[in-house]
């Protein structure tokens, strides 16, 4: 069975963050986007559903977590390389995104992390899996 997964974030500003993430080279997908949410396209089966605060209210009887004050959820895009991590990362903070904590590397495998526009948190990472298996 294919399982893909959406995830759904609350922003500020909708146009922004379409903006923020093309500067990483994401693309959204133009059939589920409107003036309440964008589909950002991460994978085959890899999507953040961003949704405007009062849309994204509508669909939870929680209040929204203040992602600049919580960590609310750290989300997590492997990739194929070290050298890619480094340049999404350093897209990422070029576009407004802010600096979380210095790179993680630990041989088989090679993290940066950063927090975008609304404050969620994201890691990228590259894993060798046969070296972490072995």
């Amino acid at each position: 069975m294919s399982v893909k997964i959406f995830v759904n974030l609350p922003v500020a500003d909708l146009q922004k963050s379409i903006e923020f993430f093309a500067a990483l080279g994401f693309a959204h997908n133009p059939q589920f986007t409107n003036e309440n949410a964008v589909s950002i396209v991460f994978g085959d089966s890899v999507y953040a559903m961003l949704l405007t605060e009062p849309y994204f209210k509508t669909h939870t009887t929680k209040e929204i977590a203040d992602s600049g004050k919580t960590a609310e959820v750290i989300l997590a895009l492997g990739v194929e390389s070290r050298e890619r991590v480094d340049e999404l990362a350093d897209k990422a903070l070029a576009a407004g995104g802010e600096f979380v904590k210095e790179p993680q590397d630990h041989g088989f495998m090679y993290g940066r992390s950063f927090a975008d526009l609304d404050g969620h948190l994201w890691e990228l990472f590259w894993m060798d899996e046969a070296a972490a298996q072995g």
